[in-house]
């Protein structure tokens, strides 16, 4: 798929998420307006998957790790076709199957279920650890964040991961540098994450996550990459794609009110005219 094109479905992938957060009158915007572009990616040109068959056995696994940002894992599930792009509105709602963090049990096209940080990484070594037990082809992915990974489950399932030389596995680390309470060097610095996760075992590699020449030239080389998992860690901008949001550590979970709703679909919606010139 052209770049542009992917452009063009981030764009509406950060739509559906504003949608859904002001709906819910909650939520996590930033870290899942920083996540767009690399789920996109994913779903649309990278990962094995079918909205007609979400439980496919050769599909490949991707589990949100930091499932504080479920409305871009919800809002792209809803562009491939997962689920009707208008439950986005039900977000968070009592009786939503679209709650605060991803639900396998009730949404399809999730892989797990997550909201404790620091477990879906575990989760997904699990899952890539079954598939090299089945000899199975399927590839997983599993997005952390940077706070997250204060959490020592991270680097326990790191450790695993690179010990069982899971090949099969791509961590990919949303560093945007912020989180709940202020940047991560302030809360507590898990840098430098290269060095951490070289020295368990993974290939590394280090991008720009709103780059899709990057993303798609990372994950061709995590997939030649053999005998040890891969870790990208893709620098981001929290609250990518809305001018109010970016870079700031407010809009980390808080919802729009009608006013600033109104000025971040705007915003996109000329961000996606702009698009359809090129």
């Amino acid at each position: 798929m052209e770049n542009l094109q992917l452009q063009k479905i981030a764009n509406e992938v950060r739509k559906n998420i504003i949608e859904g957060v002001h709906s819910a009158k909650s939520g996590h915007p930033g870290g899942s307006l920083s996540a767009a572009d690399m789920m996109t990616f994913l779903y649309f040109e990278e990962m094995r998957v079918n909205p007609k068959n979400p439980k496919a056995e050769n599909r490949d696994r991707f589990v949100l790790s930091k499932g504080h940002a479920a409305p871009a894992l919800y809002a792209v599930l809803a562009e491939k076709g997962f689920l009707p792009k208008e439950d986005m509105k039900t977000l968070r709602k009592p009786d939503s199957y679209l709650q605060g963090h991803p639900d396998m049990k009730h949404t399809p096209g999730v892989e797990m279920s997550a909201g404790s940080l620091g477990q879906g990484i575990s989760a997904a070594v699990g899952m890539a650890l079954a598939g090299k037990l089945d000899q199975a082809d399927y590839r997983v992915y599993t997005m952390i964040g940077d706070g997250e990974s204060e959490e020592g489950q991270v680097w326990e399932a790191a450790m695993f991961a690179g010990a069982r030389k899971l090949d099969n596995l791509v961590v990919i680390l949303d560093n945007n540098n912020l989180q709940i309470d202020g940047t991560v060097e302030e809360v507590c610095s898990p840098y430098p994450f290269d060095k951490k996760f070289e020295a368990f075992n993974f290939h590394v590699l280090m991008i720009d996550g709103h780059n899709f020449d990057e993303i798609r030239e990372a994950l061709n080389n995590a997939r030649e990459t053999k005998g040890r998992p891969t870790a990208i860690i893709m620098n981001t901008v929290k609250g990518k794609g809305v001018s109010y949001m970016e870079n700031k550590v407010n809009w980390h979970g808080a919802a729009p009110n009608d006013e600033l709703y109104a000025v971040a679909m705007e915003e996109l919606k000329k961000a996606g005219e702009a698009l359809c010139q090129k």
